[in-house]
């Protein structure tokens, strides 16, 4: 891809001032133009939906919700689309799990002035980014750390609804998604938790209370 080709993409940040900046950083490049923005996760899925862009710019954390959780739906809903994580989280284990949800690209907002342009020409082209700082933690650290081990919120969501007894194309219905992005979820969580049967998975959650603090 050269620096000419023309890129469309929408703009997920919940700090309308942020987002803002970003748009400018964005449409300086010659061809590149921001559809649409998109504050909360429900806004970014009917943008994305709407526009199909090319590169879809997703802060992680949305009014106190990760949004690593949506990334296979995104992806499902436009399969076209490359994602660009935007974030203050410097942890490897966050760029790890986006990167493992399908994101194409994982960029610090300290750096997204010098970097993000970079990361979205890559992303299009179909080639992963990552802030380099980031990407030193990674080579230099074991993956399987505890953080890497955490749920997000989604993946919570659905392990409670496993534990429950809940089939698939259960869940799928309950939490509007499709029955393959379940599937996905659930792979996702028995890597993490090193959990292989619905038995060890409800036992999980019995230990972990999730299933009481539903029935709060």
């Amino acid at each position: 891809m050269s620096e000419t080709d023309s890129i469309r993409l929408v703009l997920v940040d919940d700090h309308e001032v942020v987002r803002g900046g970003l748009r400018r950083v964005l449409e300086a490049q010659p061809g590149w133009t921001v559809e649409a923005e998109a504050g909360d996760i429900d806004r970014a899925l009917r943008a994305v939906l709407g526009h199909k862009p090319d590169v879809l710019i997703l802060d992680l954390n949305l009014g106190g919700i990760s949004s690593l959780g949506y990334i296979p739906e995104l992806l499902e809903r436009s399969p076209g689309t490359r994602i660009v994580v935007l974030t203050m989280q410097t942890e490897p284990a966050y760029a790890r799990d986006a990167l493992r949800a399908g994101a194409s690209a994982y960029v610090l907002k300290e750096s997204a002035e010098d970097e993000l342009v970079t990361a979205v020409r890559a992303a299009a082209a179909g080639k992963t980014y990552l802030t380099p700082r980031v990407g030193a933690m990674i080579a230099a650290e074991p993956v399987d750390t505890q953080t890497d081990r955490e749920l997000t919120n989604r993946e919570h969501e659905i392990l409670r609804l496993l534990a429950l007894g809940h089939t698939n194309a259960e869940i799928a219905e309950q939490v509007f998604l499709s029955r393959r992005t379940i599937e996905t979820h659930r792979a996702n969580i028995q890597r993490k938790l090193d959990l292989s049967t619905r038995a060890e998975l409800t036992h999980y959650a019995m230990e972990h209370k999730l299933l009481e603090a539903e029935a709060r």
